[in-house]
């Protein structure tokens, strides 16, 4: 579940009902937007697809952050 904005709480209120009702979720903090950003694939009208994972928001060697 995703939601756009510090101020929706549409995702975490639909997670609670989804998790109520037996079903396993994640909320994932940063949205839609961060969830392209470290490379997942997305289904649009178009199809799916992904973007390469942005070096600045998630590894892409798959080690730690080197922060």
């Amino acid at each position: 579940m995703y939601c756009w904005g510090p101020g929706c709480d549409g995702a975490t209120r639909a997670a609670l009902a989804l998790a109520r009702l037996g079903y396993r979720v994640k909320e994932m903090l940063g949205g839609i937007e961060y969830w392209i950003r470290e490379g997942y694939e997305v289904t649009t009208r178009q199809g799916p697809w992904r973007l390469p994972a942005d070096p600045l928001t998630a590894p892409v060697d798959g080690g730690e952050c080197g922060c």
